[in-house]
């Protein structure tokens, strides 16, 4: 998958997660946190052997959760 690719689905990660947790962050702070979920979200489905078939909704699923994780601990460290 290409830079884009990743770019697009970090975006997309990154909005939802915002939305999922109620945070209004903005587009660069969304691309950044969704960056950075996508990265936690594949560690942690390799750590814990999931099976990801690799299509685009599996990938915004695993890099939403992922950013979810990072948006919790930033929330915790920032306190």
């Amino acid at each position: 998958m290409g830079m884009i690719s990743w770019i697009i689905i970090g975006l997309i990660a990154g909005y939802l997660a915002n939305k999922f947790t109620g945070a209004r962050r903005g587009l660069i702070t969304s691309l950044v946190i969704g960056l950075v979920g996508s990265f936690v979200g594949g560690y942690l489905a390799t750590v814990f052997r999931l099976n990801i078939s690799g299509g685009w909704l599996d990938q915004i699923i695993v890099a939403t959760v992922g950013a979810v994780l990072v948006l919790f601990i930033y929330r915790q460290i920032r306190r």
